[in-house]
């Protein structure tokens, strides 16, 4: 399977970037780094800068049919960077067309709601989004994770770094299970 990340130039919470990423590759997945700029990236941990890692694609110049999954890792600053760039926009919504799974966790349902996409959805996030996904249209729980099939792909939510365990095998379980097998 093959997995794009996609991230904003900073503001990348550095465990939800790494910990996903290590479970594609433990699955014998490939997961590639997307941003909307070439270089490298700046990860957090939370408020503090942390690593940096090298961009694989920038995000205007790929399709969503080159890859069979979506991951988005939060952090504050990184959803809310990548709502402002219309080619993550339209990047994220196309997984969404194409009916291929998505997992977001954290802040990272932000990118969701700018890409229309949370409406008759039920899904998790830090509970600060509750509001702006009840608003666009989707259902907010407070969940582990949530994987919502009532929709055009399936859904793969969680709340914050302590869910990573559970975040990173439901949708480890989901790829492989929609065909994206390694």
């Amino acid at each position: 399977m093959k997995v794009a990340f996609l991230v904003a130039p900073e503001g990348i919470e550095q465990v939800e970037l790494t910990d996903p990423w290590q479970a594609v590759r433990d699955a014998g997945g490939t997961p590639r780094l997307v941003s909307t700029r070439p270089g490298r990236v700046q990860a957090f941990h939370h408020l503090d800068k942390a690593d940096t890692f090298e961009v694989d694609r920038v995000v205007k110049d790929v399709k969503v049919g080159e890859y069979d999954a979506l991951v988005l890792p939060g952090g504050v600053a990184n959803p809310d960077l990548l709502r402002l760039d219309d080619h993550a926009v339209a990047f994220v919504k196309g997984f969404f067309e194409a009916g291929k799974p998505v997992a977001a966790i954290c802040h990272a349902p932000w990118t969701l709601v700018e890409a229309d996409v949370v409406r008759g959805r039920t899904l998790t996030s830090w509970p600060s989004l509750r509001t702006d996904i009840t608003n666009a249209g989707g259902k907010w729980v407070d969940e582990q994770v949530s994987v919502c099939t009532s929709g055009p792909n399936t859904l793969i939510t969680s709340r914050r770094p302590d869910d990573l365990n559970a975040f990173d095998e439901a949708f480890v379980e989901e790829f492989t299970k929609k065909g994206a097998s390694p």
